[in-house]
C-alpha cells in the first residue's frame, strides 16, 4: 500500500519537505561545523524560495502553506536558534556542564527566538499571503542575517546574542515589510547562492553583500520600498514567510 501522500503532494511540496530535513541536517552541524550549518540554513532558504517558483510554474496543492510553514518552522526557527546559542556559548565560553544564569539567559533568548518564529508563521499563513506585503520581519530572513554574519565573519556572540532578541520583537511586529519584485528578489538570490557556494572568494565578498542587502531591506523597505504593480506580490525575500 502507498504512502497518503502520494498523488497528493506535488514537486513544489517535495522541495518544501527536503527544506525541513536541511533545517534538521543544520542543527546537528551546528555542534560540529558553525560555518557548514550557517552555509545549510542559507541553502534552505534558496529551497524555500524554489518551492514558490515550482508552485506557480506547476501548481500547488491545498497542503502547500502548511508544509511550507511547518518547514519554515525547522528551517528558520529552530536551526538558526540553535545556530546563534552555539556561537554565543562558544564565543563567551559558557559552559554546558551546569546551569548558570548567563546560559539560562543564553536558552532562554534562543527559546524566544524559536516561539515568536512558530507565531509570525502561523499568522502569516493565516493572514498574509494574499497581500503584497507582510507583517513583521521574515522567519527566513531574520535567518538569512544570521547566517551570513557568520560567513561573512562578522558573529561577535554578544552581537549574535543582541540581534537574535531584536529579532523576537520583530518577527511578531506590526511593522509592514512590502514584497520584493522579481527582478529585486533574483539579484540577492544570485548574491545568496554565491555566498553559499564560495563564501571565502574575495574576501568573503558574497556573504557581506548578502548581510549587506538582508539589513538594508530589514531596516529601509518598510519606508524607502515602494512597488509598483497594485498586482499581488510577485515574491518576498526568498519565497514566502
Amino acid at each position: 500500500m502507498l504512502p497518503r501522500f502520494v498523488g497528493r503532494l506535488g514537486v513544489a511540496d517535495a522541495v518544501t519537505i527536503a527544506n525541513a530535513a536541511l533545517g534538521f541536517v543544520a542543527v546537528v552541524v551546528a555542534f560540529v561545523d558553525i560555518a557548514l550549518a550557517a552555509r545549510l540554513i542559507l541553502f534552505a532558504a534558496v529551497a524555500d524560495g524554489l518551492d514558490g517558483i515550482l508552485a506557480r510554474r506547476y501548481g500547488g496543492t491545498e497542503a502547500g502553506p502548511y508544509l511550507d510553514s511547518l518547514a519554515d518552522v525547522a528551517s528558520f526557527g529552530v536551526a538558526p536558534a540553535v545556530l546563534a546559542f552555539v556561537v554565543v556559548t562558544r564565543g563567551l565560553e559558557i559552559t554546558l556542564e551546569t546551569v548558570t544564569p548567563e546560559l539560562l539567559l543564553v536558552a532562554v533568548i534562543c527559546a524566544l527566538f524559536v516561539a515568536t518564529a512558530v507565531a509570525r508563521l502561523g499568522m502569516y499563513t493565516a493572514y498574509d499571503v494574499a497581500a503584497n506585503y507582510t507583517e513583521g520581519i521574515q522567519t527566513t530572513l531574520a535567518a538569512t542575517i544570521l547566517g551570513a554574519a557568520i560567513l561573512a565573519g562578522v558573529a561577535d556572540p554578544v552581537l549574535v546574542l543582541a540581534v537574535t532578541a531584536a529579532f523576537c520583537y520583530l518577527m511578531v511586529s506590526r511593522i509592514q515589510y512590502p514584497d520584493l519584485l522579481a527582478r529585486d528578489a533574483g539579484i540577492m538570490g544570485v548574491v545568496h547562492v554565491l555566498a553559499i557556494l564560495i563564501p571565502d572568494f574575495a574576501g568573503r565578498t558574497f556573504p557581506y553583500a548578502l548581510l549587506t542587502l538582508g539589513i538594508a531591506y530589514m531596516t529601509l523597505s518598510p519606508w524607502f520600498y515602494w512597488r509598483q504593480d497594485p498586482q499581488p506580490a510577485e515574491t518576498d525575500v526568498h519565497g514566502n514567510a
